[in-house]
C-alpha cells in the first residue's frame, strides 16, 4: 500500500510544554503515531500550572505558537492545534479557556463571540475561516490517562455502540430546557441512522451501561447524580461525550470537591469529551443534536465538537485526538 500523499497528520500542529518531559514525550508519541512532521511540533517554555496569568498567556503561549506557525510556513497548512497535558488550561483572571483563546488568536474578537463554524456541515479549513484553528488537547488525571485518549482514537472504528442521552426532567426552565430538547432531537437523528439510542426521561441518573459510543447527561447537576453511577458506564474506542456541567474541566487534578469532572469520563474510557474551565452559561453548551449527527456522519472529533459549540473566546475545551473519525 502506498503512503497517503497528504496524511491527516499534516493538518495538525502539536503544542507541548518543553519544561515538562512527560509533555514532550507524549507530543512526540502523537507525532509518530499520526505522521505529524517534526516541524509541526511546537515546544513551549511556560508554567506547568493549570492556570496562567493573561499576560503570561500572551507572551509564553500565544506569541510562541503564532511565531512558530509563521516562521515554519504553517499558517495556511495547519487546520488543527493539539495541546498536550502540561500546557495550562485556563487564564487566571477571567477564567478563559487557553484552548478557546488559541483558536481565535488570528482574529479580532471579544469574549463570547459567535463561532462562525457553529452549525456548519462541511469539513473545516483554517483558510476558509479566516485563520481560525480548531483546538483539542490530550489531558486527564495522569499522563497515562492522556496517552490512553490517543490509543483509543487509533483503535476507533464504527461500532454498534449505544448512545446514552440522560435527560433531567427537573431542568425544564428556559435555557435549561433547550439542552433537554437537543438531546431529544439527537435521539431522533440517531434512530433515523439505525443507531442504538437510550433516551432516558425517567428522572433517574443512569449508570452501568456497557459499550457506549456516545454519552450526554447533566452530570452532577442532575438531582439523582451519584459519582459511582457516573463512573460505571463503559465506552468503546471512539466514543464521545458531553455533560451539562459548568465547571467540568476546571481541573485535571484529583478532587472530591465541586461539580463532576470530565477527567472521570476520560479515566473510565471515553475517547473524546467537552468541558468548561469556568461558568459558560447553558447556551454555550454543546448542542447534542449537532454533535452526534456530525460525528456519525463521519466528521472528525474536533470538527464535530466545534460545529456544535456556539461561542469562541470563552470557557470551552475539547479533549481527545482531533483526527479521530470512526464513522468516516
Amino acid at each position: 500500500m502506498q503512503p497517503l500523499a497528504n496524511p491527516p497528520g499534516r493538518r495538525v500542529a502539536v503544542v507541548a510544554n518543553g519544561t515538562v518531559p512527560a509533555s514532550e514525550r507524549l507530543a512526540r508519541q502523537y507525532c509518530r503515531d499520526r505522521a505529524v512532521p517534526e516541524e509541526q511540533l511546537i515546544l513551549l517554555r511556560c508554567t506547568s500550572s493549570e492556570s496562567i496569568p493573561e499576560g503570561d498567556y500572551l507572551t509564553d503561549i500565544q506569541a510562541p505558537v503564532r511565531r512558530a506557525l509563521r516562521e515554519r510556513q504553517l499558517v495556511d497548512k495547519v487546520d488543527y492545534l493539539l495541546l498536550v497535558k502540561g500546557v495550562p488550561i485556563k487564564t487566571a483572571q477571567r477564567g478563559f479557556s487557553v484552548d478557546s483563546l488559541l483558536m481565535c488568536m488570528n482574529l479580532t474578537l471579544s469574549p463570547r463571540s459567535r463561532n462562525p463554524y457553529f452549525g456548519k456541515q462541511e469539513p473545516f479549513s483554517s483558510a476558509r475561516y479566516g485563520g481560525l484553528y480548531l483546538v483539542a488537547r490530550l489531558d486527564g488525571y495522569t499522563f497515562a490517562d492522556a496517552n490512553a485518549l490517543l490509543e483509543r482514537a487509533l483503535k476507533a472504528r464504527r461500532a454498534d455502540g449505544l448512545f446514552l442521552l440522560d435527560i433531567s426532567p427537573s431542568h425544564q426552565r428556559s435555557g435549561y430546557a433547550a439542552v433537554n430538547e437537543a438531546m431529544r432531537r439527537a435521539a431522533q437523528a440517531l434512530r433515523r441512522k439505525r443507531l442504538r439510542v437510550m433516551l432516558d426521561e425517567s428522572g433517574e441518573f443512569i449508570g452501568g451501561q456497557k459499550g457506549l459510543m456516545g454519552y450526554y447527561s447533566w452530570g452532577s447537576n442532575d438531582p439523582k447524580y451519584k459519582r459511582e453511577l457516573y463512573t460505571s458506564n463503559t465506552f468503546l474506542p471512539g466514543a464521545i461525550a458531553e455533560t451539562a456541567v459548568s465547571t467540568s474541566a476546571r481541573t485535571f487534578l484529583p478532587t472530591d470537591q465541586g461539580q463532576s469532572l470530565i477527567a472521570d469520563l476520560i479515566k473510565t474510557g471515553v475517547t473524546g469529551v467537552k468541558g468548561y474551565v469556568s461558568e459558560p452559561y447553558a447556551d454555550a453548551l454543546c448542542h447534542a443534536d449537532i454533535l452526534f449527527d456530525r460525528y456519525t456522519d463521519g466528521y472528525t472529533l474536533v470538527e464535530s465538537f466545534w460545529m456544535a459549540t456556539p461561542y469562541l473566546f470563552w470557557k470551552d475545551m475539547v479533549v481527545g485526538d482531533p483526527l479521530c473519525a470512526p464513522y468516516a
